[in-house]
């Protein structure tokens, strides 16, 4: 009786035209099919594709397409439940979310603006997961690398006060390794080391403070004078700074300056660009040196839903793919990077709507126009940068599907052949 009972659900399966959900590309099509239908407001069809989504290969512990999957389902079914109409008798998420990851909460749940709220996990915990994206992914790593040796390559030898400014600076992680090439380089050619001042963003006054501190001891350290400046964010928002450049920053006659945004620019866009150029205009008026600019290549800005879901599930694929093949299957840092941080972006992308909406990712081609509108140029990155950036991979992420192309004189690193970063430097 269970065998026919379980044929009949299967015939009905197949008579609605869902697939059995045994492979990666059933449960891809099973997600892509979930996203059209909401987008077309068939909120009943959509909601009975959920308990196919949510079978045993929807697992947190699974392989890649399994925990992605688990991912992508969360957040339309975040999307279904505060989108809907309220006839519908389904009132609340679906609760499937594994222990290391809160649940979020909707700050405006109207029609045409929702926001994702993570305040529910505590910046330890995203401070943790930040820190181990930077390890087990050589993304972070190969951004913050490329663009070092990009400003290290714009600032003259001799050169006795730099300036940096670092939007939204995070935990500072990119700096000790530039720090150590300006020491080595001062030993080699007998120069005296510059005197080295870093202005850092961020939303919270302690975390910028914390980082000012242990820079401040790793620069000592190494004989560099070193001065650090926090300028906060107000409520997080990086159009409260554009608005105040560049009398916020305080710059000195003899410094030379570079501006460094990495994984940065892409929050001014909203349904226009305005906001970035303004912002563009006010960065050209300091007049650096250098302007390093790193960001996910993917179009996650589509004013369609099912477009930008599409782009996501492609990008999001490839991210977990890599994990998959670099890191054993139950790695816990992974298992928090994949929920927590990549969760909260596929949760915004997916879920958000409106100016709510935070992740908004642009290809290289976007930031290319954009920059060169407001008067900047493209320096071509060295050789020399090619290499390390090379040699990251080999030593640290030895997988062969690691992919680092040159295009438009500059980075673009991937998975396969998915280009997921691109990293270029301005003047």
């Amino acid at each position: 009786m269970m065998s026919s009972s379980n044929n009949s659900h299967d015939h009905q399966d197949q008579e609605q035209g869902i697939p059995p959900p045994s492979t990666a590309f059933h449960m891809r099509q099973l997600l892509v099919s979930c996203a059209d239908l909401i987008s077309q407001s068939d909120f009943s069809a959509a909601q009975r594709l959920f308990p196919h989504l949510l079978s045993s290969n929807s697992s947190p512990y699974g392989d890649s397409t399994e925990r992605l999957v688990r991912q992508f389902v969360r957040a339309l079914s975040f999307r279904l439940n505060h989108h809907s109409t309220p006839t519908r008798t389904s009132t609340a998420p679906l609760d499937f979310s594994p222990p290391l990851f809160p649940p979020p909460c909707t700050t405006n749940t109207n029609n045409k603006m929702m926001m994702i709220s993570y305040e529910s996990t505590d910046l330890e915990t995203l401070r943790s997961c930040y820190l181990s994206l930077n390890q087990i992914t050589p993304f972070i790593r190969f951004c913050h690398l490329t663009a070092n040796q990009a400003i290290l390559e714009a600032i003259q030898v001799g050169q006795k006060a730099i300036h940096i400014i670092d939007f939204d600076i995070m935990h500072g992680v990119q700096w000790p390794p530039l720090m150590q090439a300006l020491a080595d380089r001062s030993n080699n050619t007998l120069h005296p080391p510059p005197m080295l001042r870093i202005t850092g963003t961020g939303h919270d006054l302690n975390i910028l403070q914390r980082t000012g501190d242990r820079l401040l001891k790793f620069a000592h350290s190494l004989g560099l004078g070193f001065q650090f400046h926090p300028l906060l964010l107000l409520n997080n928002d990086p159009t409260s700074l554009a608005l105040h450049l560049p009398s916020a920053i305080t710059l000195l006659p003899d410094e030379a300056l570079a501006v460094n945004c990495v994984l940065y620019l892409h929050r001014f866009l909203k349904d226009d660009s305005r906001e970035l150029l303004l912002f563009l205009h006010k960065i050209k008026a300091l007049n650096p040196m250098v302007v390093t600019v790193a960001e996910r290549e993917a179009n996650h800005n589509h004013p369609l839903f099912l477009q930008r879901f599409l782009e996501a599930l492609d990008h999001y694929t490839a991210l977990f793919d890599s994990l998959e093949a670099t890191l054993p299957p139950n790695n816990r840092e992974r298992l928090a990077v994949e929920q927590i941080w990549f969760g909260r972006e596929i949760m915004d992308i997916v879920a958000a709507e409106g100016e709510g909406r935070r992740e908004r990712h642009q290809r290289f081609e976007t930031w290319e126009m954009l920059l060169k509108s407001v008067g900047f140029s493209n320096v071509p990155l060295s050789p020399f940068a090619l290499s390390q950036a090379k040699l990251l991979l080999r030593l640290h992420y030895p997988s062969e599907g690691y992919q680092l192309q040159i295009l438009n004189n500059s980075f673009f690193l991937g998975w396969q052949n998915h280009s997921l970063f691109s990293v270029s430097s301005w003047h």
